[in-house]
Protein backbone atom coordinates (compact mmCIF):
# COMPACT_ATOMS: atom_id res chain seq x y z
CA UNK A 1 0.00 0.00 0.00
CA UNK A 2 1.61 3.29 -1.22
CA UNK A 3 0.06 6.53 0.62
CA UNK A 4 0.08 9.87 -0.77
CA UNK A 5 -0.72 13.12 -0.53
CA UNK A 6 -2.82 15.92 -2.82
CA UNK A 7 -1.72 19.72 -2.21
CA UNK A 8 -5.04 21.23 -3.34
CA UNK A 9 -8.59 20.10 -4.06
CA UNK A 10 -9.66 22.73 -6.79
CA UNK A 11 -10.38 21.18 -10.14
CA UNK A 12 -6.92 18.95 -10.65
CA UNK A 13 -6.79 17.82 -7.38
CA UNK A 14 -10.37 16.49 -6.86
CA UNK A 15 -10.13 15.13 -10.31
CA UNK A 16 -6.82 13.08 -9.25
CA UNK A 17 -8.87 11.56 -6.26
CA UNK A 18 -12.00 10.75 -8.54
CA UNK A 19 -9.41 9.42 -11.52
CA UNK A 20 -7.83 7.28 -8.51
CA UNK A 21 -11.32 5.80 -7.16
CA UNK A 22 -12.91 5.54 -10.74
CA UNK A 23 -9.44 3.13 -11.96
CA UNK A 24 -8.73 1.63 -8.76
CA UNK A 25 -8.13 -1.35 -10.37
CA UNK A 26 -6.87 -0.87 -13.27
CA UNK A 27 -4.39 1.38 -11.59
CA UNK A 28 -3.25 -1.08 -8.72
CA UNK A 29 -2.95 -4.11 -11.90
CA UNK A 30 -0.14 -1.13 -13.59
CA UNK A 31 1.34 0.23 -10.27
CA UNK A 32 1.37 -2.92 -8.39
CA UNK A 33 0.49 -2.01 -5.29
CA UNK A 34 -2.69 0.18 -4.12
CA UNK A 35 -2.36 3.80 -3.93
CA UNK A 36 -4.71 5.17 -0.88
CA UNK A 37 -4.51 9.10 -0.49
CA UNK A 38 -3.89 9.74 3.20
CA UNK A 39 -4.14 13.25 3.38
CA UNK A 40 -5.71 16.58 0.88
CA UNK A 41 -4.25 19.94 2.06
CA UNK A 42 -6.62 22.58 1.17
CA UNK A 43 -7.47 26.23 2.51
CA UNK A 44 -11.05 25.17 2.46
CA UNK A 45 -13.13 22.68 4.51
CA UNK A 46 -15.39 20.14 2.56
CA UNK A 47 -18.13 19.21 5.00
CA UNK A 48 -19.79 15.73 3.90
CA UNK A 49 -17.36 15.05 1.51
CA UNK A 50 -15.41 11.66 0.97
CA UNK A 51 -12.38 13.80 1.55
CA UNK A 52 -13.76 15.28 5.20
CA UNK A 53 -11.71 12.80 7.23
CA UNK A 54 -8.55 13.39 4.87
CA UNK A 55 -8.20 17.19 5.06
CA UNK A 56 -5.47 18.91 6.80
CA UNK A 57 -4.53 22.60 6.76
CA UNK A 58 -1.17 22.55 7.93
CA UNK A 59 1.55 21.39 5.22
CA UNK A 60 3.83 19.91 8.05
CA UNK A 61 1.86 17.45 9.20
CA UNK A 62 2.50 15.83 5.61
CA UNK A 63 6.29 16.44 4.97
CA UNK A 64 6.52 14.82 8.51
CA UNK A 65 4.58 11.75 7.94
CA UNK A 66 7.02 8.88 7.02
CA UNK A 67 4.20 6.78 5.66
CA UNK A 68 4.05 9.52 2.66
CA UNK A 69 5.92 8.20 -0.05
CA UNK A 70 4.34 10.80 -2.70
CA UNK A 71 3.05 14.43 -3.26
CA UNK A 72 1.15 15.58 -5.74
CA UNK A 73 1.50 18.93 -6.11
CA UNK A 74 -1.77 20.80 -8.15
CA UNK A 75 -2.46 23.95 -6.22
CA UNK A 76 -1.09 26.18 -9.03
CA UNK A 77 1.25 28.79 -9.11
CA UNK A 78 4.79 28.85 -8.00
CA UNK A 79 4.30 30.16 -4.33
CA UNK A 80 4.20 28.06 -2.04
CA UNK A 81 4.05 25.42 -4.31
CA UNK A 82 7.88 25.29 -5.31
CA UNK A 83 8.85 25.04 -0.95
CA UNK A 84 6.31 22.49 -0.52
CA UNK A 85 7.33 20.96 -3.64
CA UNK A 86 11.51 21.57 -2.74
CA UNK A 87 10.29 19.80 1.21
CA UNK A 88 8.81 16.93 0.13
CA UNK A 89 11.87 15.49 -1.92
CA UNK A 90 14.11 17.02 1.44
CA UNK A 91 11.81 14.39 3.08
CA UNK A 92 12.47 11.87 1.21
CA UNK A 93 9.04 11.78 -1.29
CA UNK A 94 8.48 11.67 -4.81
CA UNK A 95 6.91 15.04 -6.06
CA UNK A 96 3.98 14.72 -8.86
CA UNK A 97 3.02 17.91 -10.25
CA UNK A 98 0.34 19.57 -13.08
CA UNK A 99 1.75 23.12 -12.74
CA UNK A 100 3.62 24.48 -15.41
CA UNK A 101 4.52 27.39 -14.21
CA UNK A 102 6.33 25.55 -11.17
CA UNK A 103 7.97 23.34 -13.72
CA UNK A 104 8.93 26.48 -16.19
CA UNK A 105 10.67 28.12 -13.02
CA UNK A 106 11.71 25.61 -11.01
CA UNK A 107 12.23 22.88 -13.01
CA UNK A 108 16.21 22.22 -13.25
CA UNK A 109 16.57 22.89 -9.37
CA UNK A 110 13.98 20.18 -8.43
CA UNK A 111 14.95 17.64 -11.33
CA UNK A 112 18.25 17.76 -9.98
CA UNK A 113 17.19 17.58 -5.97
CA UNK A 114 15.32 14.39 -6.60
CA UNK A 115 18.01 12.90 -8.30
CA UNK A 116 20.51 13.43 -5.51
CA UNK A 117 17.76 12.20 -3.40
CA UNK A 118 16.71 9.12 -5.50
CA UNK A 119 13.52 10.29 -5.78
CA UNK A 120 11.54 11.50 -8.87
CA UNK A 121 10.22 15.29 -9.99
CA UNK A 122 7.33 14.10 -12.99
CA UNK A 123 5.58 16.31 -14.35
CA UNK A 124 3.64 15.11 -17.52
CA UNK A 125 0.35 16.95 -17.05
CA UNK A 126 1.98 20.78 -17.22
CA UNK A 127 1.75 20.85 -20.88
CA UNK A 128 -0.81 19.32 -22.90
CA UNK A 129 -2.72 18.19 -20.27
CA UNK A 130 -4.17 14.71 -20.20
CA UNK A 131 -1.96 14.65 -23.94
CA UNK A 132 0.85 12.31 -23.29
CA UNK A 133 3.96 13.95 -24.47
CA UNK A 134 6.86 14.52 -21.98
CA UNK A 135 7.22 10.71 -21.48
CA UNK A 136 7.40 10.44 -25.13
CA UNK A 137 9.86 12.92 -25.36
CA UNK A 138 11.96 11.29 -22.66
CA UNK A 139 11.66 7.69 -23.64
CA UNK A 140 10.07 6.94 -26.89
CA UNK A 141 11.61 10.07 -29.00
CA UNK A 142 14.82 10.17 -27.14
CA UNK A 143 17.13 8.33 -30.27
CA UNK A 144 16.14 11.48 -32.36
CA UNK A 145 17.53 14.67 -32.88
CA UNK A 146 14.10 16.62 -32.81
CA UNK A 147 14.80 19.75 -34.79
CA UNK A 148 11.53 21.55 -34.32
CA UNK A 149 8.44 21.15 -31.51
CA UNK A 150 5.27 23.22 -33.06
CA UNK A 151 2.13 23.15 -30.98
CA UNK A 152 -1.13 24.40 -29.54
CA UNK A 153 -0.70 24.45 -26.14
CA UNK A 154 -3.37 26.45 -25.12
CA UNK A 155 -7.11 25.49 -24.93
CA UNK A 156 -8.28 28.78 -24.17
CA UNK A 157 -6.84 30.72 -27.00
CA UNK A 158 -7.97 28.41 -29.21
CA UNK A 159 -11.53 28.06 -28.58
CA UNK A 160 -11.90 31.81 -28.67
CA UNK A 161 -9.92 31.36 -32.52
CA UNK A 162 -12.31 28.56 -33.72
CA UNK A 163 -15.48 30.46 -32.26
CA UNK A 164 -14.57 33.43 -34.12
CA UNK A 165 -13.30 31.71 -37.74
CA UNK A 166 -16.32 29.84 -37.26
CA UNK A 167 -19.21 31.84 -36.27
CA UNK A 168 -17.74 35.74 -37.39
CA UNK A 169 -17.60 36.34 -33.74
CA UNK A 170 -15.06 39.35 -32.40
CA UNK A 171 -12.39 38.77 -29.82
CA UNK A 172 -14.10 40.79 -27.12
CA UNK A 173 -17.67 38.28 -27.79
CA UNK A 174 -15.65 35.21 -27.96
CA UNK A 175 -13.53 35.79 -24.99
CA UNK A 176 -16.82 36.19 -23.02
CA UNK A 177 -18.29 33.05 -23.87
CA UNK A 178 -15.16 31.46 -23.09
CA UNK A 179 -15.52 32.87 -19.66
CA UNK A 180 -19.17 31.82 -19.17
CA UNK A 181 -18.04 27.90 -20.09
CA UNK A 182 -15.30 28.06 -17.51
CA UNK A 183 -12.52 28.50 -20.23
CA UNK A 184 -10.96 31.48 -19.40
CA UNK A 185 -10.96 33.15 -16.25
CA UNK A 186 -12.26 36.16 -15.29
CA UNK A 187 -8.62 37.95 -15.74
CA UNK A 188 -8.11 35.57 -19.13
CA UNK A 189 -4.04 37.56 -19.44
CA UNK A 190 -2.22 34.70 -18.88
CA UNK A 191 -3.76 33.02 -22.02
CA UNK A 192 -4.94 35.37 -24.37
CA UNK A 193 -1.82 36.89 -24.18
CA UNK A 194 0.51 33.84 -24.36
CA UNK A 195 2.33 33.86 -21.08
CA UNK A 196 1.13 29.69 -20.25
CA UNK A 197 1.76 28.86 -24.02
CA UNK A 198 4.77 30.49 -23.63
CA UNK A 199 5.72 28.37 -20.36
CA UNK A 200 4.74 24.92 -21.74
CA UNK A 201 6.63 25.49 -25.05
CA UNK A 202 9.76 26.75 -22.94
CA UNK A 203 9.67 23.14 -21.37
CA UNK A 204 9.42 21.13 -24.07
CA UNK A 205 12.38 23.17 -25.62
CA UNK A 206 14.06 22.93 -22.35
CA UNK A 207 13.55 17.97 -22.46
CA UNK A 208 14.78 18.02 -26.67
CA UNK A 209 17.90 20.58 -25.63
CA UNK A 210 19.01 19.62 -21.78
CA UNK A 211 19.29 22.69 -21.22
CA UNK A 212 16.81 25.31 -19.20
CA UNK A 213 14.89 27.49 -21.85
CA UNK A 214 13.87 30.40 -20.13
CA UNK A 215 10.30 31.13 -21.01
CA UNK A 216 10.66 35.06 -20.04
CA UNK A 217 13.47 34.89 -23.04
CA UNK A 218 11.10 33.43 -25.98
CA UNK A 219 9.16 36.24 -28.18
CA UNK A 220 5.45 35.91 -27.59
CA UNK A 221 2.88 37.43 -29.02
CA UNK A 222 -0.92 36.53 -27.59
CA UNK A 223 -4.38 37.01 -29.27
CA UNK A 224 -5.84 40.41 -28.37
CA UNK A 225 -5.04 42.09 -31.59
CA UNK A 226 -6.75 39.26 -33.92
CA UNK A 227 -9.88 40.27 -35.81
CA UNK A 228 -12.98 39.21 -37.19
CA UNK A 229 -11.92 40.74 -40.06
CA UNK A 230 -8.55 39.05 -40.07
CA UNK A 231 -10.79 35.92 -39.98
CA UNK A 232 -12.66 36.84 -42.83
CA UNK A 233 -9.26 36.93 -44.84
CA UNK A 234 -8.03 34.13 -43.35
CA UNK A 235 -11.60 32.41 -44.86
CA UNK A 236 -10.63 33.48 -48.30
CA UNK A 237 -7.40 32.76 -48.02
CA UNK A 238 -7.82 28.81 -47.22
CA UNK A 239 -6.09 29.13 -44.07
CA UNK A 240 -7.21 29.43 -40.03
CA UNK A 241 -5.60 31.47 -37.74
CA UNK A 242 -3.58 29.69 -34.42
CA UNK A 243 -2.04 30.58 -31.31
CA UNK A 244 1.22 28.36 -31.70
CA UNK A 245 4.08 28.16 -29.71
CA UNK A 246 7.24 26.86 -31.51
CA UNK A 247 10.81 26.03 -30.96
CA UNK A 248 13.46 25.20 -34.09
CA UNK A 249 16.65 23.95 -34.30
CA UNK A 250 18.08 25.34 -37.29
CA UNK A 251 21.88 24.74 -37.90
CA UNK A 252 22.44 24.54 -34.04
CA UNK A 253 20.82 27.81 -33.73
CA UNK A 254 17.62 28.04 -31.18
CA UNK A 255 14.48 30.10 -31.85
CA UNK A 256 12.00 30.15 -29.89
CA UNK A 257 8.54 32.26 -29.97
CA UNK A 258 4.31 31.93 -29.36
CA UNK A 259 2.37 33.86 -31.87
CA UNK A 260 -0.41 33.94 -34.09
CA UNK A 261 0.31 32.18 -37.23
CA UNK A 262 -2.21 31.90 -40.74
CA UNK A 263 -1.77 27.83 -41.61
CA UNK A 264 -3.64 25.80 -44.21
CA UNK A 265 -4.90 22.72 -44.70
CA UNK A 266 -1.29 20.99 -44.99
CA UNK A 267 -0.59 21.94 -41.60
CA UNK A 268 -1.10 19.58 -38.86
CA UNK A 269 -2.59 21.70 -36.80
CA UNK A 270 -4.99 22.84 -39.05
CA UNK A 271 -7.89 20.54 -37.69
CA UNK A 272 -6.86 21.30 -34.16
CA UNK A 273 -10.16 23.44 -33.21
CA UNK A 274 -12.34 23.99 -29.80
CA UNK A 275 -10.68 23.87 -26.94
CA UNK A 276 -8.19 21.17 -28.09
CA UNK A 277 -4.46 20.66 -28.17
CA UNK A 278 -2.42 19.29 -30.89
CA UNK A 279 1.67 18.90 -30.59
CA UNK A 280 4.01 18.54 -33.52
CA UNK A 281 7.50 17.03 -33.07
CA UNK A 282 10.30 16.56 -36.27
CA UNK A 283 12.87 14.25 -35.65
CA UNK A 284 16.00 13.10 -37.70
CA UNK A 285 14.87 9.80 -37.66
CA UNK A 286 11.27 9.22 -37.32
CA UNK A 287 9.91 13.08 -39.13
CA UNK A 288 6.85 13.87 -38.13
CA UNK A 289 4.83 13.29 -35.26
CA UNK A 290 1.66 14.46 -34.22
CA UNK A 291 -0.22 14.44 -30.23
CA UNK A 292 -3.52 15.31 -30.49
CA UNK A 293 -6.12 15.53 -27.09
CA UNK A 294 -7.91 17.43 -24.29
CA UNK A 295 -5.53 19.86 -23.54
CA UNK A 296 -7.20 20.37 -20.17
CA UNK A 297 -9.63 19.67 -18.14
CA UNK A 298 -10.82 17.99 -15.34
CA UNK A 299 -10.12 14.02 -15.44
CA UNK A 300 -8.04 14.58 -18.74
CA UNK A 301 -5.35 16.06 -17.00
CA UNK A 302 -5.85 13.91 -13.54
CA UNK A 303 -4.94 11.09 -15.32
CA UNK A 304 -1.49 12.22 -16.88
CA UNK A 305 -1.11 13.26 -13.06
CA UNK A 306 -2.33 9.75 -11.87
CA UNK A 307 -0.03 8.01 -14.86
CA UNK A 308 3.21 9.63 -12.94
CA UNK A 309 2.17 8.43 -9.61
CA UNK A 310 2.37 4.95 -11.16
CA UNK A 311 5.84 5.80 -12.47
CA UNK A 312 6.90 6.75 -9.07
CA UNK A 313 5.11 3.78 -7.32
CA UNK A 314 7.00 1.74 -9.71
CA UNK A 315 10.34 3.61 -9.22
CA UNK A 316 10.18 4.13 -5.11
CA UNK A 317 13.36 5.28 -4.28
CA UNK A 318 14.61 4.91 -8.05
CA UNK A 319 15.30 7.95 -10.38
CA UNK A 320 14.01 8.20 -13.26
CA UNK A 321 16.72 10.09 -15.34
CA UNK A 322 15.37 13.52 -17.11
CA UNK A 323 17.84 15.25 -18.68
CA UNK A 324 17.38 18.97 -18.28
CA UNK A 325 20.20 21.00 -16.30
CA UNK A 326 19.97 24.33 -14.92
CA UNK A 327 22.97 25.61 -17.72
CA UNK A 328 21.06 28.59 -19.51
CA UNK A 329 20.23 27.98 -23.53
CA UNK A 330 21.08 31.06 -25.60
CA UNK A 331 18.09 32.01 -27.55
CA UNK A 332 19.03 33.26 -30.99
CA UNK A 333 17.77 36.54 -31.76
CA UNK A 334 14.29 36.44 -33.27
CA UNK A 335 14.34 39.14 -35.75
CA UNK A 336 16.94 37.00 -37.95
CA UNK A 337 14.29 34.20 -38.14
CA UNK A 338 12.36 33.72 -41.55
CA UNK A 339 8.79 33.54 -41.65
CA UNK A 340 5.97 34.91 -44.45
CA UNK A 341 3.91 37.58 -43.77
CA UNK A 342 -0.29 38.42 -44.14
CA UNK A 343 -0.44 42.50 -43.69
CA UNK A 344 -4.03 44.48 -44.07
CA UNK A 345 -3.89 47.76 -45.31
CA UNK A 346 -5.27 50.90 -46.13
CA UNK A 347 -6.84 50.83 -49.79
CA UNK A 348 -5.12 54.34 -50.42
CA UNK A 349 -1.58 52.78 -49.68
CA UNK A 350 -0.20 51.25 -53.09
CA UNK A 351 3.58 51.05 -51.81
CA UNK A 352 3.33 48.14 -49.75
CA UNK A 353 1.98 46.15 -53.66
CA UNK A 354 5.73 47.33 -54.59
CA UNK A 355 8.01 47.04 -51.66
CA UNK A 356 7.50 42.80 -51.17
CA UNK A 357 7.49 39.97 -53.48
CA UNK A 358 3.90 39.37 -53.04
CA UNK A 359 2.52 35.43 -52.97
CA UNK A 360 -0.83 37.12 -52.88
CA UNK A 361 -3.06 39.90 -53.27
CA UNK A 362 -6.54 39.71 -51.63
CA UNK A 363 -9.65 41.93 -51.05
CA UNK A 364 -13.04 41.53 -49.82
CA UNK A 365 -15.73 43.08 -51.31
CA UNK A 366 -16.74 44.34 -47.58
CA UNK A 367 -14.05 46.07 -47.17
CA UNK A 368 -13.38 48.10 -50.13
CA UNK A 369 -11.18 51.00 -48.71
CA UNK A 370 -8.61 48.04 -47.50
CA UNK A 371 -6.94 44.84 -49.25
CA UNK A 372 -4.28 42.33 -47.69
CA UNK A 373 -0.94 40.98 -49.27
CA UNK A 374 1.43 37.69 -48.83
CA UNK A 375 4.51 38.41 -48.61
CA UNK A 376 7.89 36.48 -49.86
CA UNK A 377 9.52 34.84 -46.60
CA UNK A 378 11.67 37.22 -45.58
CA UNK A 379 13.81 37.79 -41.61
CA UNK A 380 11.73 40.01 -39.50
CA UNK A 381 14.39 42.16 -39.60
CA UNK A 382 13.75 42.81 -43.17
CA UNK A 383 9.99 42.79 -42.97
CA UNK A 384 9.88 45.05 -40.60
CA UNK A 385 12.75 47.58 -42.65
CA UNK A 386 10.20 47.61 -45.56
CA UNK A 387 7.49 48.76 -43.25
CA UNK A 388 8.95 51.26 -40.90
CA UNK A 389 6.96 54.16 -40.24
CA UNK A 390 4.04 52.98 -42.64
CA UNK A 391 0.71 54.36 -40.38
CA UNK A 392 -1.86 52.52 -43.16
CA UNK A 393 -1.37 49.17 -41.54
CA UNK A 394 -3.84 47.48 -40.32
CA UNK A 395 -2.84 43.80 -38.76
CA UNK A 396 0.41 41.27 -39.38
CA UNK A 397 -0.08 37.73 -38.92
CA UNK A 398 2.63 35.50 -39.56
CA UNK A 399 2.30 32.47 -42.64
CA UNK A 400 3.09 29.16 -42.66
Amino acid sequence: MIKIAVLGYGTIGSGVVEALDINKEVIKEHAGQDIEVKYVLDLRDFPGTPIESKLVHDYDVIVNDPEVDIVVEVMGGTHPAYEYAKAALEAGKSVATSNKALVAEYGPELIALAREKNLNFLFEASVGGGIPIIRPILRSLNVDTIHHITGILNGTTNYILTKMFEEGSTYEEALKDAQALGYAEADPTADVDGFDAARKIAILSSLIYGKTVNFQEITTEGIRNITDVDMKYAKALGKKIKLLGITYNIDGKIYSEVAPHMIDKKHMMYMVDDVMNGIETHGNLLGDTMFYGAGAGKLPTASAVVSDIIDEVKHLHVNIPIKWDAEPMVLEDHTKHWSKFFVRVDAECEEMKTCFKLEQLTKLDDYPDEYAIVTEELTFEEFYSKIEGNSHIRSIIQVK
